[in-house]
């Protein structure tokens, strides 16, 4: 099945091997995840934070849910 989501924002902690995606989907709800990549494996990014489930009613309340969430994040954006 094809991934529908729209990642609205993608914020990455430096290094760019971590990241929170900020997305909408098809119902228009907003979510949010945080994920890893490893440059040395091939599989690409997979979820760490397994924070995908939860639904908001907008982008918004999605980044301050990421933000109280992802330790990082808030430092990651004020950069």
């Amino acid at each position: 099945m094809a991934h529908t989501n729209t990642v609205m924002r993608s914020i990455n902690l430096a290094g760019d091997t971590i990241c929170v995606d900020i997305f909408r989907r098809p119902d228009g709800s907003y979510g949010f995840d945080e994920f890893r990549r490893d440059p040395e494996d091939g599989r690409g990014w997979y979820s760490i934070g397994y924070f995908g489930n939860q639904t908001f009613d907008s982008y918004d309340a999605a980044l301050t849910a990421a933000c109280d969430a992802v330790h990082w994040l808030s430092d990651a954006m004020a950069d």
